[in-house]
């Protein structure tokens, strides 16, 4: 069935899927490993969803995906480009979290014979949330949502460090009880030194706090990179980076709005002035900040009051 050469694959996505906008590269960041890298700003029908990072780890026995892109028609493009790469079959595709750009492309991989591989915590959050996904996206992408229905993982692991040892490469997934998403996890490539974090880091832009999102959790996720020291680091969004530039964009932010949302609570202070006298000058240099920073802080106000 997967005895498709590379050359071979590319043309049958040509020939059997729309004309494709969004131009998917795989560069890669260490030996066997890639890195495709989104763009940093919304979603739009020129992206097709995919405004966020997808790694691939190449074996003998067949490719790691990691994420599998927005829909069925940009997991086309993700699949024809990991094929110019060298991965003419992609055998494993792992999930790092329950945001759309994760998962929703599943159902292609799924129908090449992919085995689904994601974090039990993230089960709940990919249900409730996969259709409301799929609407806001098709108000974006229009026909080029066509074909995609939220497919959910075929492997559900859920332990802190699960090792997975995958066409002779020795993969571990990391996963504190979630960040962005519940189900957010990392994948640890110790051989490579190389750390796909998922939605776990933000550089460049500004991250997302959500309903879903848990900042104390998102913070112990964030040590265990700390621990690791990866030579290199793929954020969810972003350039791949260093550990330096994950903590002033993700962890330093993520830092001093618990710490100054925690002191408002501590003080009976509303949510509406908390908000408003959070200095958000130090992280104004990201993208997206000004629109982002009022929800992130008042969501964070929310999540400490519960604590």
């Amino acid at each position: 069935m997967f005895k498709t050469t590379a050359s071979a694959l590319v043309l049958t996505l040509t020939l059997t899927a729309p004309a494709l906008a969004v131009d998917v590269q795989f560069k890669p960041v260490a030996a066997g490993v890639y890195a495709f890298v989104g763009e940093t700003g919304a979603r739009t029908p020129e992206n097709e969803g995919l405004n966020a990072n997808i790694g691939l780890v190449l074996t003998p026995e067949g490719a790691l995906l990691i994420d599998s892109g927005a829909t069925w028609q940009s997991a086309q493009a993700i699949a024809a480009a990991a094929a110019k790469v060298g991965a003419t079959r992609i055998k494993w595709v792992v999930n790092t979290g329950g945001q759309d750009h994760r998962w929703l492309g599943n159902g292609f991989f799924k129908a090449q014979g992919a085995e689904l591989i994601a974090h039990a915590n993230g089960q709940a959050d990919m249900q409730s949330r996969g259709s409301e996904h799929l609407q806001a996206l098709r108000a974006v992408l229009g026909a080029k949502a066509d074909g995609t229905v939220p497919t959910l993982p075929t492997r559900w692991i859920s332990g802190e460090n699960e090792i997975l040892e995958l066409g002779g490469l020795r993969i571990e997934l990391k996963h504190r009880g979630g960040a962005h998403t519940p189900g957010d996890m990392m994948v640890w490539l110790p051989q490579q030194g190389v750390l796909f974090s998922g939605d776990v880091v933000y550089t460049q832009r500004m991250l997302g706090v959500l309903p879903v999102s848990n900042t104390k959790r998102w913070l112990q996720t964030f040590a265990v990179i700390e621990a690791l020291r990866p030579s290199v680091l793929v954020p969810g969004h972003g350039a791949p980076t260093d550990v330096a530039t994950a903590k002033a964009d993700t962890q330093a932010y993520l830092l001093a709005l618990r710490a100054h949302m925690k002191k408002a609570v501590e003080e009976g202070q509303d949510v509406s002035p908390a908000v408003r006298s959070f200095d958000a000058r130090p992280f104004m240099r990201l993208l997206n900040a000004a629109e982002l920073m009022p929800g992130n802080a008042s969501r964070t106000y929310l999540e400490l009051e519960r604590e």
